[in-house]
């Protein structure tokens, strides 16, 4: 089963603040599953997990 985790990692002292979005991918080859992770801002964390 796929899973979709989204941790924030906020700093109160900066100006931005991002989230770390790890989302799983289906191999179309081999089927098995990898994770690819990525760092968004706050902003865009929607838009993120949209696609």
């Amino acid at each position: 089963m796929a899973k979709k985790v989204v941790a924030t990692l906020r700093d109160k002292t900066a100006g931005k603040s991002f989230a770390k979005v790890i989302k799983a991918v289906k191999s179309p080859k081999t089927g098995a599953y990898s994770f690819k992770e990525e760092m968004v801002p706050m902003e865009e964390l929607q838009n993120a997990l949209k696609v």
